[in-house]
């Protein structure tokens, strides 16, 4: 059985985790299908956004520990298994978490390297890491600090409490919280509507909000003027603003 499931549902795609026996836990496999996945998923021009979900149960409650506490070190680091966020990262097409049900460690950590998230009412955000003697190491200390700030993600890290949906929205991790049976469907409205837009701006406008994200202001402001002039010479420019001169739906072509 594939660790992983993908429907191509044009202009979307959802992959869903598909370990429901270990709560969607991170190990190779996983993490292996999923990468190659997505960035099949990118490089087809039909697909403008992609779901990634997990079960109602559990997005995903972390890393495989089994996996990890047989490895040494040197075997962690031999492996590269986090260079794999980095893949991630590389994904252009616009990725929308649907998560229901617990959602810690490395599942929180894979949640967040996403574009934006979309919670369902039962959801738990944490990273309980420390109370196994390790810390967060995909991005955990990084992406959640700069998300929720300093001081709320000393308190998810050092004690290991969770966060839940509410909490999560108020934080600023979780973008939308919707009830507990609409988690899934809730999530593919989104990224329907985000797959509607114009494909290029929308790769350029993730760009430059992760440059927000990640670097100074000044560099992001460079960063978003430069994003703006190369999304002027695209054909879809031209067709978007044509079309609402014209007081019709535009056709984009995602060139």
């Amino acid at each position: 059985m594939s660790a992983v499931l993908v429907e191509r549902e044009e202009p979307i795609a959802v992959v869903l985790l598909n370990r429901p026996e270990a709560l969607n836990a991170l190990n190779d496999e996983v993490m292996g299908e999923l990468v190659e996945a997505l960035e099949e998923l990118d490089r087809e021009d039909g697909i403008r956004c992609v779901v990634l979900g997990g079960s109602e149960r559990a997005f995903a409650a972390g890393a495989d520990i089994g996996q990890m506490a047989e490895a040494s070190a040197m075997d962690m680091y031999e492996a590269r298994r986090i260079d794999r966020w980095d893949a991630l990262r590389r994904v252009r097409t616009p990725l929308v978490a649907a998560v229901s049900g617990y959602c810690l460690g490395g599942g929180c950590e894979l949640a967040i390297a996403c574009d934006l998230i979309v919670a369902s009412e039962t959801a738990r955000f944490g990273q309980p890491e420390t109370g196994l003697g390790i810390i967060p190491g995909a991005g955990g200390t990084q992406r959640l600090t700069r998300a929720i700030g300093k001081a709320k993600a000393m308190d998810v890290i050092l004690s290991g409490r969770f966060l839940d949906a509410e909490e999560a929205e108020r934080a600023g991790l979780v973008a939308r919280v919707v009830a507990r049976e609409a988690w899934l469907e809730e999530a593919k409205a989104v990224a329907r509507a985000i797959a509607s837009k114009g494909p290029v701006a929308q790769r350029l406008a993730k760009e430059s909000v992760n440059r927000a994200f990640e670097s100074t202001l000044e560099t992001g402001l460079d960063f978003e003027r430069k994003a703006l002039y190369l999304a002027f010479a695209s054909e879809d420019a031209g067709e978007g603003l044509k079309a609402f001169t014209e007081k019709r739906k535009p056709e984009f072509r995602g060139r």
